[in-house]
């Protein structure tokens, strides 16, 4: 599968995408050109994003994913014009996590004050919940009242329940399946939308476990309708139990129909078939990745997977860049954007403004990578957490002298800090949540000290609860877990054949930017953008600073343990498998103020205003 691409198909490509282009928001740096290989069209086609988590202005400092949610816009409805043009499908898919991570969404008081009509300006044919939308019980309100409204019957909720707070009525979130035909090929399509087996959600919310789900009255009715394919949309990593269990139950009934999985949450871009007449794509993270997925063939068919009608299955992983949206609409800067793109850019901009989203809070020295450089290390942004920040904030004035042990996990932190203004946009960026500083007082050292070794041990807690400890770090790592093969290189040179040979000999070669050079199950040619390869260096679960431990070198009697109060679970539980006696009514709040507010306030005292 996958199109084959020569050295003048690539050189006549990054020709076409030197034209000069500027991203859309203000402050944005230009994009950039690179080596590109054509999308594959079929009968039915795709664009699909995942977990954009507020990114809807682009990346501002990162020129290879500068477009924003105006140009996917534009992208989109030049995309459909060719469609109809020629008589084939294009289908848009988005699996949730659209929520915090960006000060587009997280800055504003409420939260969302202008996200929700930003997002609602692109046309989605399936959209489902991800498990961002209901961490906060205000979210999930937003998520009901507002997104669902916004996408009347493309919203699909097959696993997710919201209990109505005025009456206490449990209700679906969304319908739990739709039935459709598509425009030009007339495909009956019956579409899911799911969430994985999610506990963390907030008390107005139930999300019910998939394998409980499948065995429901109306889902095997739903999976017994005559129709041409399955489309199976969900806040699952493609390689997850949970679309495993979903495939095998649709299969059961129906040996021989496509079934298409878009999947998201473990921030990769990846792609795999279930066997011969399934496909599964996951497009990434923070809208770097639009995905691609085409489907070619006898779709109408209803013959055994071994006869002559097999499927063709093509996938590529779209850099949001605007350079490689002209290339792959064929249009340049004058051209390209639309009326309504140019709208909602504009819509961005005015948001952004209005949030002051580029008040910097000071400068960075240097970049600081979460996973491109080991930790610890000096350019490791859990090193400089540990090293520098923790011990600063982690005050609580009344115990300042009593040692310490502070651990955060470094789930907690979403994203690098470029050099550069660090502004309050970045903050979010960095890290979004509202979690703050607890801790329990005086806990015996010889206890306290064996806490982090648990924490960050491989696998799960056991106890009276099964714990896993995978989801105190960062996603991207739980799909390391999963097995799946991370698509950047590592600096030993291993799986340097993922590393592309971008121009046939002879040509000029265009100096590649570092980033996605993704290898799937389907090969080593999604990426729709070659690249030079990034490394990738695994990270722990859980960083600790020790802080005011006695200068003589021996270890305290008793310390307090501080900790970010989302992990507070694990911390109880490896408190208690080392004989401790201690529960939630023990754990206490240190310190004022959100973790992200104080890591703020710090670089405002800490750094030098301007660069």
């Amino acid at each position: 599968m996958g199109l084959k691409v020569t050295g003048g198909a690539i050189a006549a490509a990054t020709l076409h995408v030197l034209r000069l282009a500027a991203a859309a928001q203000p402050g944005a740096v230009q994009p950039v050109p690179g080596p590109m290989r054509d999308l594959v069209w079929g009968k039915l086609n795709f664009l699909h994003t995942t977990d954009t988590h507020g990114w809807h202005a682009g990346h501002l400092q990162e020129s290879q994913y500068s477009a924003d949610w105006g140009d996917y816009v534009s992208f989109a409805e030049h995309m459909r014009k060719r469609a109809d043009d020629n008589g084939v499908d294009l289908l848009l898919v988005d699996t949730g996590d659209r929520v915090e991570g960006n000060g587009l969404y997280d800055a504003s008081s409420p939260k969302g004050k202008y996200y929700y009509d930003i997002f609602r300006q692109q046309h989605i044919d399936i959209i489902c919940t991800g498990n961002h939308e209901l961490y906060q019980a205000a979210t999930a309100d937003g998520e009901h009242l507002r997104t669902v409204p916004n996408f009347k019957d493309n919203y699909i909720a097959s696993n997710l329940d919201y209990i109505d707070p005025r009456t206490g009525e449990r209700m679906p979130m969304a319908q739990r399946y739709r039935k459709f035909q598509t425009k030009h090929q007339k495909l009956d399509i019956v579409a899911f939308g799911f969430l994985f087996d999610f506990t963390g959600n907030a008390n107005n919310t139930v999300v019910q476990p998939v394998r409980q789900t499948i065995k429901e009255t109306w889902f095997q009715h739903a999976i017994r309708e005559k129709t041409d394919l399955f489309v199976v949309i969900g806040h699952v990593g493609v390689r997850m139990q949970e679309f495993q269990d979903i495939f095998r139950a649709i299969r059961d009934q129906n040996p021989a129909t496509p079934i298409l999985f878009f999947g998201g949450h473990v921030h990769i871009r990846d792609a795999t078939a279930y066997d011969s007449r399934s496909f599964a794509l996951a497009s990434g993270r923070y809208l770097e990745t639009i995905g691609w997925m085409s489907v070619d063939g006898d779709l109408k068919s209803t013959e055994a997977p071994q006869a002559k009608t097999a499927l063709r299955f093509n996938r590529r992983y779209i850099d949001n860049n605007l350079l490689g949206m002209y290339h792959h609409t064929g249009l340049d800067s004058k051209t390209f954007p639309t009326e309504h793109g140019r709208n909602v850019s504009a819509m961005i901009a005015k948001a952004r403004d209005a949030l002051d989203l580029d008040y910097a809070f000071g400068c960075s020295p240097k970049t600081y990578w979460m996973t491109r450089t080991p930790y610890p290390g000096e350019d490791s942004i859990y090193s400089w957490l540990e090293e520098e920040v923790l011990p600063d904030i982690a005050v609580n004035e009344s115990r300042k002298d009593k040692p310490r042990l502070v651990i955060a996990n470094t789930g907690a932190i979403r994203f690098d800090i470029f050099k550069g203004a660090f502004t309050r946009d970045t903050t979010y960026i960095v890290s979004p949540f509202l979690s703050v500083l607890a801790y329990i007082p005086d806990v015996p050292y010889a206890m306290a000290k064996k806490v982090i070794r648990l924490l960050n041990g491989a696998g799960q807690i056991m106890g009276p609860e099964l714990m896993d400890n995978r989801f105190m770090a960062i996603p991207e790592q739980l799909a390391i877990h999963e097995s799946i093969i991370h698509h950047q290189v590592p600096e030993s040179g291993a799986h340097s054949d993922a590393q592309q040979k971008p121009l046939a000999d002879g040509q000029d070669r265009i100096p590649l930017t570092e980033g996605y050079t993704t290898r799937d199950d389907i090969g080593s040619d999604g990426d729709d953008t070659i690249h030079a390869g990034i490394n990738f260096y695994m990270v722990p679960n859980c960083i600790q600073a020790e802080v005011a431990f006695p200068s003589s070198g021996d270890p305290p009697e008793t310390v307090d343990l501080v900790f970010l109060d989302f992990i507070t679970p694990w911390v109880l539980m490896a408190l208690r498998l080392n004989g401790g006696d201690y529960h939630r009514d023990d754990v206490q709040l240190y310190v004022e103020g959100t973790f992200t507010e104080l890591m703020a306030g710090w670089i405002e005292k800490n750094w030098p205003r301007r660069c």
